[in-house]
């Protein structure tokens, strides 16, 4: 049945290993929640489903289970009551540890077909998707549906592809002959085996629970590794659903379904840590704070471990066309999921003598203000707000606008709760945006949420070498720049891959700082502190397997 599953999506994954290479646009997956893409009763059964989620005993079974827990509850203002199956890390540990046995020897085309399907099914069920990643993290619907389904699925294709494509590199068996002069050459046969490093962990996030680990998840399961999933206890449904569709299509190809297991816990208990640092766990994925991810990184020694950790995202503004369509842009970056995104910019660096626009000079407080006007604009109609800013995920984010506010920097625009049409306690905050100088420490620290400054440096020199040692000393994963000075943009980039991070150049339009794409942009570099890898390229997913080889005399 595995095989069967290759065959099935080989179109697939042949267009997504040229994808991978041509880095241009392509997804098999429709972006779109609508009825042509995924029938008319799509969104109702996802509703439905979420529904019957809620209040209720999770449909998992998993071995060992030693009761329950779960303690989620919508940033939207209303408690999920759902229940997982909590099963001890020794007893995780052992389950995957017996599954791997038969899994190892099904080999990468089995691998590669199961972790193929479980994609497709998780495509098809996508609004059940979108409904659990909004009601764990906050996302606007159409941000919850898109980042928490398609892209997300899109992020885990693309990793198989890699997989795929690197295992494909070692020939099965192949004929080895010496020449010896006069005398007989020497003959052998060699037989290559791909085999996994072992167990793999994956530690999800609050805020993008599947964008953040379909990646590392996808490319250990193709990879021939069982897996332990450990949603952060604030978002276990989407993950929880997932490897409820993967423990189904385990089932039905023949294979033991603890290939993949889920490992709820409480906010108070060990379980992270006793499954990090257990022997059997060869491999680990993590998102999120940067004091876990050094802890993971300097003791979970005998694990390769791969981390996406804090970082301070920085524009530079030296010269504009179009400043209106510049603030349109950042506003909106600003607003985008509240900030809660690894990507959203926070620091905004402006010379204190002004910029050059098509219009003629600004000052670096007609700047400031005009780009706070921008994200007022913008938020102004809150029906419309909290589509874009959706809500915020927990009570330390909120906290940290407070914190914030309270440096005393100049306001430039202040952090407020928005009404939401639909939920009534939902925790909503517009950006705040605060006006500071390059010599304050508060921008040398990741503020995670809708909080920005507008730094006034010396130059836009000095910008662009105050941005390019931020990245080395904290990491990052977005830089941009406007400027309509060449000679600008090339220094910038130039400081941009010195440092190690993605630049974009004058977005005005309908691509933003935040965003990237699957199967053209490379998420991260592993190349500066916020992340020691990258989504994905052949160093994310070669390191998961190993090549074990017989030979003998032919």
């Amino acid at each position: 049945m595995s095989t069967d599953f290759f065959k099935t999506h080989g179109d697939v994954l042949e267009q997504a290993v040229a994808a991978a290479a041509t880095r241009g646009y392509w997804s098999p997956f429709s972006e779109s929640p609508s009825p042509r893409a995924y029938g008319e009763t799509a969104n109702d059964e996802g509703k439905a489903a979420f529904d019957a989620y809620c209040n209720n005993d999770f449909p998992l079974h998993q071995e060992g289970a030693s009761g329950s827990t779960g303690n989620e509850a919508s940033p939207f203002g209303f408690a999920l009551g759902i229940r997982y199956p909590q099963v001890p890390a020794s007893t995780l540990i052992n389950s995957s540890q017996a599954a791997l046995e038969s899994w190892r020897e099904a080999g990468p085309q089995a691998w590669v077909g199961v972790a193929l399907e479980i994609l497709h099914r998780l495509n098809r069920r996508s609004f059940e998707m979108a409904y659990a990643v909004q009601h764990t993290t906050g996302q606007g619907f159409m941000m919850a549906f898109q980042a928490g389904g398609p892209h997300a699925q899109d992020r885990g294709l693309e990793a198989v592809a890699y997989a795929w494509q690197e295992m494909a590199r070692i020939p099965g068996l192949a004929s080895w002959e010496k020449p010896q002069g006069k005398h007989d050459p020497i003959k052998m046969q060699k037989r290559f085996t791909v085999v996994p490093r072992g167990i793999a962990l994956v530690i999800g996030c609050s805020t993008f629970p599947t964008w953040n680990a379909y990646p590392g998840l996808f490319a250990s399961l193709a990879t021939g590794n069982t897996l332990i999933v450990k949603p952060h206890p604030g978002a276990i449904l989407p993950l929880a659903i997932t490897v409820k569709i993967a423990r189904e299509v385990l089932a039905e190809a023949g294979f033991n379904p603890n290939v993949v297991q889920l490992a709820a816990h409480s906010v108070t208990d060990d379980t992270a840590q006793a499954l990090a640092l257990d022997p059997a766990v060869r491999l680990i994925d993590f998102t999120g704070s940067s004091a876990n991810g050094d802890w993971l990184e300097q003791n979970a020694r005998q694990a390769q471990v791969y981390t996406e950790k804090a970082g301070v995202n920085q524009v530079i503004i030296d010269s504009v066309d179009d400043f209106k369509s510049v603030a349109r842009n950042l506003a909106f970056s600003f607003s985008l999921y509240s900030g809660q995104m690894c990507t959203a910019p926070q620091n905004v660096y402006v010379p204190r003598d002004g910029i050059q626009t098509a219009d003629g000079r600004m000052s670096f407080d007609e700047v400031a203000a005009g780009l706070a006007q921008a994200v007022e604009k913008l938020v102004s109609d809150p029906a419309r707000a909290v589509e874009i800013t959706g809500a915020i995920q927990n009570d330390g984010i909120a906290r940290r606008v407070a914190e914030a506010r309270a440096l005393g920097l100049p306001i430039l625009c202040d952090s407020r709760q928005l009404e939401h049409p639909q939920f009534e306690q939902a925790n909503v905050h517009t950006p705040l945006l605060l006006k500071t100088d390059a010599s304050h420490s508060a921008i040398q620290r990741e503020w995670f949420g809708p909080i920005a400054f507008v730094v006034a440096t010396d130059s836009t020199e000095s910008s662009i070498k105050l941005a390019q040692q931020t990245v080395i000393d904290h990491g990052a994963l977005s830089l941009a720049v406007y400027s309509t000075d060449d000679a600008v943009l090339e220094q910038t980039r130039k400081a941009s891959e010195r440092a190690g991070v993605s630049l974009s150049v004058n977005l005005t339009g309908a691509v933003f700082v935040n965003q990237t794409a699957a199967f053209s942009d490379f998420h991260g570099t592993g190349a500066n502190p916020a992340a020691n890898a990258a989504l994905s390229d052949s160093a994310y997913v070669a390191n998961r397997f190993r090549v074990v080889q017989t030979r003998w005399h032919a």
